[in-house]
Order: C-alpha cells, then sequence, then structure tokens
C-alpha cells in the first residue's frame, strides 16, 4: 500500500514570512537598549576604542555623555549619526 502526501509551498509567501520574521526580529534587537556604553559601540562598529576616538568621538553631532567613569550613548541616535558617517566618508 502506498500513501501519497503532495505538498505544495508557495515560493512568494514564504518569502513575505521570513522577511516579516526578520523584520520582527530586527526591531526586538534595535529596542533591546537605549543606550550603548564604549564596549557596545566598539561591538557594533567593529572599531577599537583609538579608531572611535580618531574618526568620530569627536564630531559635534556625536550624542555622548559621561556618567560617572563610563561613555553612554543613545542607540537610537547613534545608529543614525553612525549611518550618516559612513556615507560622508570618501569612497577611496
Amino acid at each position: 500500500m502506498k500513501s501519497l502526501l503532495k505538498v505544495e509551498i508557495d515560493p512568494v509567501e514564504v518569502k513575505r514570512m521570513c522577511h516579516e520574521q526578520i523584520g520582527e526580529l530586527v526591531k526586538a534587537a534595535d529596542a533591546e537598549y537605549a543606550f550603548w556604553d564604549s564596549k557596545e559601540l566598539m561591538k557594533r562598529t567593529c572599531m577599537s576604542w583609538n579608531t572611535i576616538q580618531d574618526m568620530f568621538f569627536h564630531d559635534p553631532r556625536f550624542i555622548k555623555r559621561k556618567v560617572g567613569q563610563k561613555w553612554y550613548f543613545p542607540a537610537k541616535e547613534t545608529r543614525e549619526f553612525l549611518r550618516q558617517w559612513l556615507l560622508e566618508q570618501s569612497p577611496f
């Protein structure tokens, strides 16, 4: 006795579902922190602390506050600044 099972998958619907899920995960990750510290900033930019200081730390548009001995950066504003800063960099 043969048992047949036929499954059809709509690739367009699967792609839509994947994009929706990825969007939700990105939103959740973005909402994870209100502030980054210097360690998180280094992780997110893939830059060392010295490189950050040399490249954009002293840019007046870069929002930061020192609380006690630690620097804090508002996550949303820092992301926006970094996107703009990167676009301004020479391609060569």
